[in-house]
């Protein structure tokens, strides 16, 4: 717990001028290298550090993807068509010393990580103020944490036993609850001191389909991680884990929002 509360001290100030009063170009070198480490992460965990040509391939596509996302998008697709074709000319190259699941989770960290990262951006293209870049991370740390607390109380039925023992059914729904409330006081916030619009009603859908989202998000990273039998994607976040295991949710909350924000007029 201790460490769990050192990374929040120092992590959340971080979170909030990067997003909030920051320069754009550190929220994109920030998004960058969370992309990066996130695929690095990735690579690790399914065996591929081996192959070290595609991993390094992996991190520098992710990296260069998610800045793609911020001033060049023309060259996003291109560039991940030449990624794909690198990718698999070096596993015929190895010829067997790269394995398919070395390929796909390479595909995954490649052009999947950085492009959930890059939702950021595409948020803050929407126009509205820079607070909204912030949801994403309060519609996920909002469910894990109500989550947990909820399931540590009074959890009693088990979710899904077999990708992760400890999460309940009991925690779930606290988290779906959880991730409402900060919806909505996010909505007030926005609307009283902001100048923003939302319905509270459309904001209080939002928060509950994400709530769903982030709580797949996790435990498809979990998935993974029980598969090749790791116990976290790494250590930068201390007790937290890496990348994958702070973000999982986000990752999945991330361009889900991008989309509803966008549809729904949230802004």
């Amino acid at each position: 717990m201790k460490s769990r509360l050192l990374v929040a001290a120092a992590g959340v100030p971080a979170l909030l001028y990067v997003a909030l009063w920051g320069p754009e170009w550190l929220l994109a070198v920030s998004l960058a290298v969370l992309a990066g480490v996130g695929a690095a992460e990735l690579m690790r965990c399914v065996g591929a550090r081996s192959s070290g040509l595609l991993c390094r391939l992996t991190v520098y596509c992710a990296v260069w993807a998610a800045l793609c996302g911020w001033c060049l998008p023309e060259w996003l697709l291109p560039s991940l068509t030449l990624y794909c074709l690198l990718a698999f000319a070096a596993a015929v190259w190895k010829a067997g010393e790269i394995k398919t699941v070395h390929l796909l989770a390479g595909i995954f960290g490649a052009i999947l990580i950085p492009y959930a990262f890059s939702s950021f951006f595409r948020i803050h293209g929407l126009g509205g103020h820079r607070g909204y870049l912030l949801l994403p991370f309060i519609l996920s740390f909002a469910c894990d944490t109500f989550a947990y607390f909820t399931g540590l109380t009074i959890g009693r039925h088990k979710l899904a036993p077999k990708v992760s023992p400890k999460k309940t059914v009991e925690g779930s729904i606290g988290g779906l609850v959880g991730n409402v409330i900060c919806g909505l006081a996010f909505a007030y916030v926005m609307n009283r001191w902001f100048g923003g619009s939302i319905h509270y009603g459309s904001m209080a859908l939002l928060a509950l389909f994400c709530g769903v989202v982030a709580q797949i998000g996790d435990l498809s990273f979990s998935l993974i991680k029980r598969e090749f039998g790791i116990k976290d994607y790494g250590k930068i976040f201390l007790a937290h884990g890496g990348v994958l295991d702070r973000f999982d949710s986000v990752l999945f909350v991330a361009p889900t929002l991008a989309a509803l924000m966008q549809i729904l007029g949230i802004r």
